[in-house]
């Protein structure tokens, strides 16, 4: 029932530049104020309360990843791609280098994940940012140690922040078995002894998996994942 205040804050502007200009204060003061709506230009900023944490598109920008599922070869190693693709994720660790390499993978990043002496076996997102296993879920969100696992060794350091396996969930878009793993040999096709190394720029490898998994791998970085 009051008399509004009328103030003029800036002078002058296009109608593009006055609606970023509203947007803007309705992102600050959104809590003080009765708007019911949100303003132009809503799904280019942040949304609210979020600035205790990263997001996607505002502080990092997601990319295309080599990811090696190394399984080992003997008994004592700690992980299994046919657990990885049943349950959905992924999962490295031993040691304070492996640690790092899949700890630096963030949310919404693709993964084409390679597995040592057959080829390549699958394309997903990460979900979330991998951690110590005992706190690890899969891509439905249970507790990793609930699954019934084909590698239990993936428990053997799971106390030690250092040696601990770490995982991330996956949602696969495509995956294979092993046995029909995608690989040519003699074809420039990128691999290494890394845990994660970029492909964005591997562009013959690029070109294989879209055509061996049916897919589109630069296309799911546009996807709108708001």
């Amino acid at each position: 029932g009051l008399e509004p205040i009328i103030r003029v804050i800036a002078v002058n502007l296009s109608e593009g530049d006055a609606l970023l200009v509203e947007k803007t204060l309705l992102w600050k003061l959104g809590q003080t104020l009765t708007n019911k709506s949100s303003g132009h230009y809503s799904k280019k900023f942040r949304p609210k309360n979020t600035l205790h944490k990263l997001l996607h598109n505002f502080d990092y920008k997601a990319g295309i990843y080599y990811f090696n599922v190394g399984e080992g070869k003997n008994q004592d190693w700690n992980r299994n791609w046919d657990d990885m693709r049943k349950y959905g994720f992924i999962s490295a660790g031993g040691g304070l280098r492996w640690k790092r390499q899949i700890l630096s993978l963030q949310k919404n990043d693709i993964i084409a994940a390679f597995l040592p002496d057959y080829g390549y076996v699958g394309i997903g997102r990460i979900l979330s940012k991998a951690t110590m296993v005992t706190k690890a879920v899969d891509a439905a969100g249970r507790l990793i140690s609930s699954l019934k696992l084909n590698q239990p060794n993936m428990f053997a350091n799971a106390h030690s922040e250092v040696k601990s396996e770490y995982t991330a969930p996956v949602y696969w878009f495509r995956s294979v078995a092993r046995e029909e793993a995608k690989w040519a040999k003699r074809s420039g096709l990128y691999s290494s002894q890394l845990v994660r190394a970029s492909l964005q720029k591997q562009n013959k490898t690029l070109v294989f998996l879209n055509k061996e998994f049916k897919i589109d791998i630069e296309a799911l970085l546009v996807e709108d994942l708001f």
